[in-house]
């Protein structure tokens, strides 16, 4: 089955995926609790007292709900400051509906710039720096299409002011990231590996 592996140096991410019990929830907590205020924000909800109870279950159960998506989901927070960004990686299975629902994405979707991946070849970024809408927070996504499936990054900054100084560790975060596949000797020996370069 594929899955996804990346390279997040350690001292500038702590990584969700995997982390257990005890081991990250601070970081877990306050990244989904900037997620939930963030979505708070954009449908125009205020803040319910209790908020901060919910976001602690949902970072108990985020570890687990990503070791069932088997490597296909990765997820990060930024070390120094958990509720200023949180970058996802997914791999998904390039369905006709997934094809269709991309390309039926809002026209400021079409304003990307090549993004070049050693292990997936060329896809696309789109950097959202000031959304139109001053409640939707910064955000940039990346992507790439191996034909069977895509590959997204998303990145979600809660400042807009700071967005422009961690961009670049998204950047490096999304160039190490690639699909690799579990076969076992002789399972599949007509499979051909070919650099996407």
């Amino acid at each position: 089955m594929s899955r996804l592996q990346a390279d997040a140096p350690a001292d500038l991410w702590v990584p969700v995926t995997g982390s257990l019990g005890f081991r990250g929830r601070r970081h877990r907590k306050a990244a989904i609790g900037m997620l939930l205020s963030q979505a708070n924000q954009g449908t125009g909800a205020t803040p319910r007292p209790g908020g901060g109870a919910f976001a602690w279950i949902l970072s108990q159960a985020a570890p687990l709900l990503m070791r069932r998506a088997a490597g296909r989901v990765l997820v990060w927070v930024w070390k120094s400051d958990p509720e200023l960004l949180v970058v996802m990686a997914q791999l998904q299975e390039a369905t006709p509906q997934l094809r269709t629902a991309r390309a039926m994405m809002p026209m400021e979707y079409d304003d990307t710039e090549s993004f070049r991946n050693p292990h997936l070849g060329v896809g696309e970024k789109l950097a959202m720096p000031l959304p139109a809408d001053p409640k939707t927070p910064p955000f940039a996504t990346y992507t790439w299409d191996t034909g069977s499936h895509f590959v997204t990054v998303t990145a979600v900054c809660a400042d807009r002011q700071r967005f422009g100084t961690v961009i670049g560790a998204v950047d490096d975060v999304a160039r190490t990231l690639r699909v690799v596949d579990d076969l076992q000797v002789g399972e599949s020996p007509t499979v051909l590996r070919i650099d996407p370069a």
